[in-house]
């Protein structure tokens, strides 16, 4: 019987909260109403390329937006996205093509109407960043230079400094964000739960102010909040993420009620630098599109027998196979080879200055390498405009799920996204919010929990967590193993929650173990291996899984349920 429209109620084993997940503003030991108050009719949550274009967007058709950064404004995934931006502008290039590649790497999960209106915009996106000063890099006639990467089948990446383009672009949407007097961006603020009004609509939220011990409680209202917090890499022990990526967001939405989508495909990166000491740094596709290669610790080239794009495979493909390379030689990593290219060191200066600091000359060695997790292609599940099932409540960027991705994400498709995405938000929600006056928010319900006797250390419980899920959550899954982790997170969890104190590391420790069970959830309930998802038990892409999973939780539990095509939210906003 084919699985669309299936529905299984999943409760949580512990008497802690037989449903709905506790907030940390169950910590919170004095009165909403007596909490400094922020309003506006806009409020966006997350300084990124997508939070940014969505307050821009906002603000050109006249709305006020106050824009909250969890650290500096430029503390962002995006700063240190060393691929590029993908669109459709190259003369040998179409619209066609471009959501061919998309939809092929999504793995028939991607929605088709959602493809083809974002990489539509593609064009025009290029357009407006580079009418804002946004720098590219060009050729000697002056062309905008354009790169292939893997699940491309032609050049169609720009890049700005070779592995800058995502600092460059957020450096060219800051500028535009600080001189610009309808937005108001506050540093150093971490958003900890959403709050409703009277009828449910989301009208605001509350969030520590201020670094450390020092941070105060304060309160946002707003006509429309934008979820724009990123990812979640910081749930895994390997990750390209910086450590703001907690997956803050989702957490929120997941406490109010908001459905969330896709959880269980998760994109690891098959390239970072593996070193004893080493920062784990980003080792982009680039290289290989370049001409570097693949090699195990035995010098044997794998890649070809494992795709016929070998190393310019869909990352997925990359990834497994570094990983089975990893298990059949005993080793840790595997060996990104340059020595057939011509003036490696010239190409890629700051990767060679990174390795010749540990000794290992680009030109003449092979590099460590091994996968880390990149990019959360799930999240709350968001139509075209970035309406999610909850009134009042947008998510746009890394933290939502429009469908684009489907199961897999293709490369520099992301930042895209964020561009193309983050605009048509900004635009709904100034619309939506046109004249608003934010109505009396609900006070918060719930108890404020005395100190217990035993301070926790929450730096080894979110270490054994981001453990855990790289072991039974990470590049291949199985049934034993997701349900030891859901076992020990419920353990973990059960205390966490009552015992979790109100500041910014506490409030991110709830938030990562509520989205790993959410996570760990999706994907044993996905039976199948598609796309960035791969089951060892259930190793064959099956046709009827060919829907997206949904996820909300609620007062009488935790729900799973399929939705096998299109966006259509239970939402009246």
């Amino acid at each position: 019987m084919p699985i669309a429209g299936r529905i299984v109620r999943v409760t949580p084993s512990q008497e802690v909260h037989p449903g709905q997940l506790v907030s940390p503003l169950e910590r919170l030991d004095t009165s909403l109403l007596s909490l400094p108050s922020y309003r506006s009719e806009v409020l966006v949550v997350g300084t990124g390329v997508a939070g940014m274009c969505a307050a821009l967007s906002a603000a050109e058709l006249g709305a006020n937006v106050i824009v909250l950064s969890k650290g500096g404004i430029d503390e962002t995934n995006p700063r240190y996205a060393q691929g590029g931006l993908a669109a459709a502008i190259g003369e040998d290039d179409t619209i066609q093509a471009h959501a061919g590649d998309t939809l092929s790497v999504g793995c028939d999960l991607s929605e088709v109407s959602v493809v083809d209106a974002i990489i539509g915009g593609g064009p025009d996106a290029v357009a407006w960043l580079l009418k804002l000063g946004f720098a590219v890099d060009r050729d000697e006639h002056g062309k905008v230079s354009l790169r292939r990467e893997g699940g491309h089948r032609i050049a169609r990446i720009l890049h700005s400094g070779g592995t800058a383009t995502g600092r460059e672009l957020q450096r060219a949407l800051g500028a535009q964000i600080s001189n610009n007097p309808c937005i108001h961006v506050l540093e150093h603020t971490t958003a900890v739960d959403l709050l409703k009004n009277a009828d449910g609509t989301v009208s605001g939220l509350v969030a520590l102010m201020g670094e450390g011990r020092g941070a105060v409680p304060v309160k946002f209202e707003a006509g429309a909040v934008v979820l724009a917090t990123g990812g979640g890499g910081q749930l895994f022990r390997e990750t390209t993420n910086p450590a703001l990526a907690t997956a803050d967001g989702l957490a929120m939405a997941l406490r109010s009620g908001a459905q969330v989508q896709d959880l269980e495909f998760v994109q690891f990166h098959p390239t970072i630098l593996y070193l004893a000491g080493a920062a784990r740094f980003l080792i982009s596709e680039v290289t290989r599109g370049a001409g570097a290669i693949l090699r195990n610790r035995h010098g044997v080239v794998f890649m070809g027998d494992a795709h016929a794009d070998a190393e310019l495979a869909p990352r997925d493909v990359v990834s497994r196979e570094i990983f089975r390379q990893m298990l059949k030689t005993g080793d840790t990593h595997v060996y990104l080879d340059f020595s057939k290219m011509d003036n490696p060191t010239a190409k890629f200066p700051k990767l060679a200055q990174i390795t010749k600091s540990f000794g290992i000359d680009l030109a003449r060695e092979g590099v460590p390498v091994r996968p880390a997790v990149h990019y959360f292609i799930g999240g709350v599940a968001a139509t075209l405009e970035g309406r999610t099932s909850l009134p009042g409540l947008w998510a746009t960027g890394e933290c939502a799920s429009t469908g684009f991705h489907g199961a897999n994400r293709m490369g520099s498709n992301s930042l895209l996204e964020g561009v193309v995405h983050g605009r048509l938000v900004g635009a709904d929600v100034a619309r939506a919010s046109r004249g608003c006056d934010p109505r009396p928010l609900m006070p918060i319900c719930g108890r404020y929990c005395q100190s217990e006797p035993v301070e926790l250390n929450l730096t080894d419980l979110t270490y054994s967590l981001k453990s855990l899920l790289w072991r039974q959550a990470g590049i291949e899954r199985d049934a034993s193993g997701l349900a030891d982790a859901l076992m020990r997170i419920d353990q973990w969890e059960g205390y966490l929650e009552r015992m979790a104190p109100f500041t910014r590391q506490g409030v991110e420790a709830v938030n990562m173990l509520q989205v790993s069970r959410a996570l760990v959830l999706a994907a044993a309930f996905r039976r199948e291996s598609r796309g960035a998802h791969f089951r060892a038990d259930f190793p064959q892409r099956e046709s009827d899984w060919l829907c997206h999973s949904r996820l909300s939780c609620g007062p009488e539990g935790i729900w799973l349920r399929t939705n096998p095509s299109g966006l259509q939210l239970t939402s009246n906003s």
